[in-house]
């Protein structure tokens, strides 16, 4: 057996910590290893070269990269050997870069030692590697896509426009997510609904798009080319090819209650239109609200619908369909400023939300104005981010820049108006940004540094009393609002979560979904043939949204035009003999990939390998020691940890 051993000094990151020379030393001195060389970028075409070359010319038959985390470069390597006609599976990397150098960057002595037991136990392991056959499975082209916010209907129309088939699944009654409650967009001030009304009409016209609105994902199954899909389309007691949208049913209809699309600063009736351009433009009607059904009181809208559109007996229905990868761009919720007790939202009149005030001036730019504004406004930046009381440590990203273009757009419709924006840190990180801040700033909006302290709204007068300092003038401030608006930051909708929970994806630790790695693969996700995008992969704007979505797309594509893709042969295996049918390895799977099942004279698991993952639980809880895994056996693993005590194999 003749093992080559390779270290990356990885540009610095390792080698300005880890003793590059005592490390191979190390090396040398292992059995079976033949050739020990070190590259300042192993992972570049002339390190690459240097190792296909090597395979090629001393005849190696193992191979041990010792540099950054398997997840960043792991098929880098594998295609390295591969292409020099050495099997993938028999190369192992020493991960020296996240385990030595970067956690113990001030102990060098400390991170060498670490690095050299890293690097003796992917010898162990890398000896007793065998040869892995990978399998193919077909693949179609069709997709999923679980949101219609700007992120999914983008990655529909790109889906879409490339001969793909889309279903495109949105709970809501129209497609445009929130959206299509802004009034502009920063930092241009263009008009929000003018960007995304044509991109919602091109849904409907694109024949390969299948949408799916007031509908939800209920049931997930199966895997990558093969996802078995269950839709539960609730009912909208209006046919959307009947409804001309002529207005008659709502004229008579008796029932008043808040309209969402207004955060409930406006009515409406009990059947609507979602918004002013949704997409289907049909009404629906509010089952929670209508007199006209369970039990039967009212027929007002029936009786005067001419078209005859309206449907009382209509039920939900549950539609399956088969789709080849999935793209989930399930968006965001704000954040609820009730549960900052000290901004007293709720209560108090006067103090609103960000995205209230985004409806007030659109509906006081149109002439029909919600209520006054006022001449005195404040923003209070990062309510429900940044906050570890609130458990959102992160960044929303876009609180800062949309409460700077409110105020523009306040100060723009009356000059005379005073706006101050209180902050912790002003964040101008994007593209004309920076300069954004700054004319709001020469147009008289007062920036001020520092959290609001306290809020109290007059029950007589209404106005609404601010405490707060100025961290930078190291002054108190106490003066009377007109209104107080709340920079509301972003959070993972419920979508989000239970998408995460049928698709077994893992969530980041503010909630939103985990990709498979943040520079590499930062659409893609852990889970074969699923990806995210947009505001449920984290907090973005819609540039960055729209961008993340057309990769999404664009990925998946990728995928989907090889009509064929190859299946990780890293996957459980049972051994029948050993192998009592107990069933524990079925109850701890968490992609449903085992089963049991008669064979010869007893039950015995049996593992698909399409639907498996390598996760392992699987082999960890057999009693029996049946259930192994390829490229992770017992023994393998046994050998690595003696080679982590510093023993030698027996």
């Amino acid at each position: 057996m003749k093992i080559g051993v390779y270290v990356c000094h990885c540009g610095g990151n390792i080698s300005e910590v880890v003793n590059i020379k005592e490390v191979m030393a190390f090396a040398e001195k292992q059995g079976d290893v033949v050739m020990v060389k070190d590259h300042a970028h192993v992972c570049s075409d002339v390190g690459r070269n240097m190792v296909i070359e090597d395979i090629k010319v001393q005849g190696l038959d193992k191979v041990v990269v010792a540099a950054c985390s398997p997840q960043f470069h792991g098929k880098t390597f594998m295609a390295t050997v591969d292409k020099a006609g050495l099997n993938p599976y028999v190369m192992e990397m020493a991960n020296i870069r996240e385990q030595c150098s970067w956690p113990h960057y001030s102990l060098p002595e400390m991170a060498t030692q670490k690095a050299k037991d890293i690097i003796h136990m992917a010898i162990a392991k890398v000896r007793l590697d065998e040869p892995l056959a990978r399998k193919t499975s077909p693949i179609g082209k069709r997709v999923l896509v679980v949101g219609a916010g700007i992120a999914g209907i983008q990655a529909a129309l790109d889906l879409g426009d490339a001969e793909f088939k889309v279903y495109l699944v949105e709970k809501e009654a129209s497609i445009g997510g929130k959206m299509v409650k802004l009034a502009r967009t920063f930092p241009t001030e263009d008009c929000a609904a003018c960007i995304l009304s044509p991109k919602m009409a091109d849904v409907p016209a694109n024949s390969n798009i299948e949408l799916m609105t007031n509908a939800e994902i209920e049931e997930v199954k199966g895997y990558l080319g093969n996802y078995d899909i269950t839709v539960l389309k609730r009912p909208r007691y209006v046919d959307i090819d009947k409804c001309t949208a002529c207005n008659d049913c709502t004229d008579v209809c008796p029932v008043v209650v808040p309209n969402e699309h207004d955060e409930g600063l406006t009515s409406r009736k009990a059947i609507y239109i979602a918004n002013p351009i949704a997409v289907p433009h049909a009404y629906i009607l509010d089952d929670k609200s209508c007199l006209g059904l369970f039990p039967l009181a009212c027929t007002k809208c029936f009786d005067a619908c001419e078209p005859g559109a309206i449907n009382y007996d209509e039920k939900p229905q549950r539609l399956h369909f088969t789709v080849d990868t999935i793209i989930v761009a399930t968006g965001y919720d704000i954040f609820d400023a009730r549960e900052k007790k000290v901004y007293n939202f709720g209560p108090a009149e006067n103090i609103i939300t960000a995205l209230d005030m985004e409806r007030m001036i659109v509906h006081e730019a149109e002439g029909s104005p919600i209520r006054d504004i006022g001449k005195r406004i404040a923003f209070i930046q990062c309510v429900g981010s940044r906050d570890e009381q609130a458990g959102n440590e992160y960044c929303s990203r876009i609180c800062c820049m949309y409460a700077t273009k409110l105020s523009q757009l306040m100060k723009r419709a009356d000059p005379k108006r005073d706006v101050y924006v209180f902050y912790t840190d002003l964040r101008a990180y994007g593209k004309g940004f920076e300069e954004y801040y700054k004319r709001a700033a020469n147009t008289g909006v007062k920036f001020v540094r520092g959290r609001v302290a306290e809020l109290f709204e007059d029950p007589v007068t209404k106005k609404v009393l601010l405490k707060a300092e100025d961290t930078l003038s190291r002054q108190i401030i106490e003066s009377e609002f007109d209104l107080v608006v709340l920079s509301v930051g972003m959070q993972p909708g419920e979508g989000t979560k239970k998408i995460a929970d049928q698709l077994h994806l893992i969530k980041s630790p503010g909630g939103f979904l985990q990709e498979a790695h943040p520079k590499f693969r930062p659409v893609d996700t852990l889970t074969d043939g699923v990806f995210i995008c947009g505001c449920a992969q984290g907090p973005k704007d819609i540039p960055d949204t729209v961008a993340q979505a057309s990769a999404a797309a664009a990925r998946a594509i990728r995928l989907m035009n090889k009509g064929e893709y190859e299946v990780d042969p890293i996957t459980a295996i049972v051994d029948e003999d050993l192998c009592c049918g107990c069933g524990t390895c079925v109850s701890v799977c968490p992609y449903d990939a085992i089963k049991t099942e008669m064979r010869a004279d007893k039950r015995v698991a049996k593992v698909n390998e399409i639907l498996c993952q390598g996760c392992g639980s699987c082999s960890a809880a057999c009693p029996s020691g049946a259930s192994q895994q390829h490229w992770f056996r017992t023994h393998q693993l046994r050998a690595m940890i003696t080679a982590a005590l510093g023993q030698e194999e027996s």
